[in-house]
């Protein structure tokens, strides 16, 4: 019975460890791009399998229309064959990423039989838009991500990797759905100070964080370097980490509990026996001893 208990409880955690690493690798990726640039949308189901990737396909969603892109490992008739282009690991690479490209992407794996085989890869993708206008002595940036599926994002700018001193009175910040903007005087920060100190931070999701660095008037291709940092594909990787500390912990726990439990069975156990060895005779004042094997030849 005991036994039986126990084999109860390890099924149980790994039933719970394998629910809490699906629930980490299904999570939705949530990836930002500027116009103009290179976007890589992995493929988190992907089945390794397979050759040439012959057995994904994958889809493009916007509104209520469904476009198929890839299909067998081949980039098909309906998409713009000169903008895409799949990965050795089964990544479509949008190329010169536009609005037009913004949307829901669904990586689905498929068996010889053509039958679908796990769950979907989705990535939803979304543009970022910076400009700067100069009214008079007044410079403002605004940093705004166009979606289709809702605004799930948050939009802030930095001062030197850090939130706007909102002390500062020469700088002011206001923030929308999807968009933020800061003003300061142009007599603050010229035009390569301004690509050097201040940063677009998008959040998606609460937890996917991409920085973006603000053109510079002077053609420095280096501002517009894009920094992605806390995220982790499908999953970010402090978000995973944690699962993973909070598994191990639940793992020792319960391995500390069912020790304890065995522990004190034992001891009962072996009470029990002792008990039933001794027994004292109230009447006469004498000790009878039980259960003990006579000598030999008695």
């Amino acid at each position: 019975m005991d036994e039986l208990k126990q084999i109860k409880k390890s099924s149980l955690l790994i039933l719970l460890l394998q629910f809490t690493g699906a629930a980490i690798g299904q999570r939705d990726l949530y990836l930002s791009v500027r116009v103009g640039d290179e976007a890589t949308l992995p493929c988190n189901s992907v089945r390794h399998d397979q050759g040439e990737c012959n057995g994904t396909t994958w889809l493009f969603s916007v509104s209520r229309s469904t476009v198929m892109l890839v299909k067998g490992g081949q980039i098909s008739n309906h998409a713009h064959s000169d903008t895409l282009r799949l990965t050795d690991k089964c990544s479509v690479v949008v190329k010169k990423v536009t609005e037009e490209d913004v949307g829901s992407y669904t990586c689905r794996q498929y068996n010889k039989a053509d039958q679908q085989q796990g769950r979907d890869s989705l990535v939803l993708l979304s543009v970022v838009t910076m400009t700067e206008h100069q009214v008079n002595d007044e410079v403002t940036l605004r940093c705004s991500v166009t979606t289709r599926v809702g605004c799930r994002h948050t939009v802030k700018w930095l001062l030197q990797g850090r939130d706007v001193d909102k002390d500062n009175k020469d700088i002011k910040t206001s923030a929308s759905d999807c968009s933020a903007s800061v003003t300061f005087p142009t007599s603050h920060y010229g035009s390569t100070q301004r690509s050097e100190l201040f940063t677009c931070e998008v959040t998606a999701d609460g937890h996917n964080v991409q920085t973006f660095r603000p053109q510079s008037s002077d053609g420095d291709d280096q501002a517009a370097t894009t920094t992605t940092t806390n995220t982790s594909g499908h999953i970010n990787n402090q978000v995973w980490w944690l699962y993973l500390v909070l598994a191990l912990v639940l793992v020792a726990l319960l391995i500390t509990i069912v020790a304890f439990i065995t522990w004190k069975k034992m001891k009962g156990t072996e009470a029990r026996e002792s008990d039933s060895d001794v027994r004292c005779d109230v009447e006469d004042d004498t000790v009878n001893y039980d259960n003990i094997r006579p000598p030999d030849g008695v």
